[in-house]
């Protein structure tokens, strides 16, 4: 249950981030970062690792993007 959560916490991030990915809603990212890490969250508890594995790509993604913004110093 626990991996479906995750990947749901993902599918709204990654939903969350196609807009984020325009200019001057880099700010997004702050907010996707931390609902894919809820979803990590969850996927840890989980004994499977698929649902755990998409929210940390999705934060991986929003992480760079930030980091190309130059949000993350």
């Amino acid at each position: 249950m626990a991996n479906i959560i995750a990947f749901i916490l993902g599918l709204i991030a990654l939903v969350l981030a196609i807009p984020a990915f325009f200019p001057l809603l880099g700010w997004l990212n702050w907010l996707i970062i931390v609902i894919a890490g809820a979803g990590v969250a969850f996927g840890f508890a989980s004994e499977k690792n698929a649902g755990r594995n998409f929210c940390l790509v999705v934060v991986a993604i929003c992480a760079i993007r930030l980091w190309l913004g130059g949000g993350i110093i």
